[in-house]
């Protein structure tokens, strides 16, 4: 009869010790640690995410109940003071790049967008986080009021938030739009948040698709018209410049505009891109599609501590955030890899529920007894893609 480590232990395998490791000591400040680490930092909050605490009070008892059962993962058992003082002090910069090192794996692994085109599809919002001022005074937003704004770009392969920044709640999203680096070929899709003229010529000067609303007082002038196929809820498909004595300074180039009516709604969109080659009812489909970013942040905020946090320095929150994104990376891997028709979500209940049995993970995710039964070749097979051994 086969033996098998924690659900939990399964799960951090995914994580590469080495590569960790070297992350951590770039990031480190301050004086040695003496029991604890970075690693015990890693190990306790992503339980915390991974098993709903609601406190630092609530994990640390979590964690000490199971400290026998942590000894095989290299953590250390960590106070309450100890693990706060980390969170508040230890830069939170590591996680950054462990979120960067996770997400290229997820990557190599990720499931199409979709869509017939070849070209990579982004999304791009952000989501603001509140706070109270009280207790994060660095996070000053309104006069009563405190927050962060979490921005990103997601990839619609797999729908892996690529690029991700988090700023102060007053940023607007067009600042950190005009950073981020597509590459060239891709498609963007944003909403009127988004609407800068200038930006839309840089994005056609790189040669990057966008697809946008257009804004209801924008003035233009309607220099082709394109056969349509009203019946498929398309009410327009024009090549047209902007007129406005400012709007055409900045944006001194042809664009297409496509009318849509959504059937189930009855509500009209006005669609702007740079796009010229797609059947105009991909350019609907394509804005459509921004709704999975829509989902991405539901999902955060409804699965993951992001909104309530167990410090309160900028530091001890930044490191909950990016832990989180981690973890997020870490289910998305185990649905990509196990080509399981569970959604995310069930993925993360089944964790939840069993984080500290001893079973296969394989069998877990695939709805299989689960008891301690020996493992096949296929599992092997599956937790060998898992840890890339």
């Amino acid at each position: 009869m086969a033996h098998c480590n924690t659900i939990l232990s399964q799960v951090l395998k995914l994580v590469l010790r080495h590569e960790f490791e070297v992350l951590a000591n770039q990031h480190h400040s301050g004086r040695m640690f003496r029991t604890a680490s970075r690693w015990s930092q890693f190990v306790t909050m992503a339980i915390g995410q991974l098993s709903a605490r609601r406190s630092l009070r609530d994990l640390v008892d979590n964690v000490s109940a199971q400290q026998q059962r942590l000894y095989h993962l290299g953590s250390a058992k960590l106070s309450r003071s100890n693990l706060s003082r980390i969170n508040e002090d230890k830069p939170h910069e590591l996680y950054q790049d462990l979120f960067g090192a996770l997400l290229k794996r997820c990557q190599l692994n990720a499931p199409g967008h979709g869509f017939r085109f070849k070209n990579e599809l982004y999304s791009m919002d952000a989501t603001t986080i509140d706070l109270c001022l009280s207790l994060f005074p660095w996070a000053s937003f309104r006069k009563a009021k405190g927050g962060i704004k979490l921005h990103v770009a997601m990839n619609h392969k797999g729908n892996l938030p690529e690029f991700v920044t988090v700023t102060e709640a007053r940023e607007h999203e067009v600042a950190l739009g005009r950073s981020v680096e597509f590459p060239k070929g891709s498609i963007v899709a944003v909403d009127r948040g988004y609407t800068d003229y200038e930006w839309y010529k840089t994005l056609s000067d790189k040669g990057i698709y966008f697809v946008a609303r257009l804004k209801s007082n924008a003035t233009t002038r309607v220099l082709e018209r394109r056969t349509i196929d009203r019946g498929t809820g398309l009410t327009c498909d024009q090549t047209v410049e902007f007129t406005g004595v400012t709007t055409s300074k900045r944006c001194p180039i042809p664009l297409r505009r496509v009318g849509y009516r959504d059937s189930a709604s009855g509500k009209h969109y006005v669609f702007l891109t740079n796009n010229f080659s797609l059947a105009a009812s991909t350019i609907a489909a394509i804005y459509k599609s921004r709704w999975q970013i829509e989902l991405f942040f539901k999902w955060i905020k409804q699965n993951l501590k992001i909104t309530s946090f167990m410090g309160t320095s900028r530091n001890a929150v930044m490191t909950q955030i990016w832990i989180a994104l981690c973890v997020y990376l870490l289910v998305a891997y185990l649905k990509f890899m196990s080509k399981s028709k569970r959604s995310m979500q069930q993925i993360l209940r089944l964790l939840q529920m069993n984080l500290f049995e001893k079973w296969s993970i394989h069998n877990l995710i695939h709805g299989r007894s689960t008891e301690k039964i020996p493992i096949n070749p296929d599992q092997l097979t599956f937790t060998e893609m898992l840890t890339g051994h």
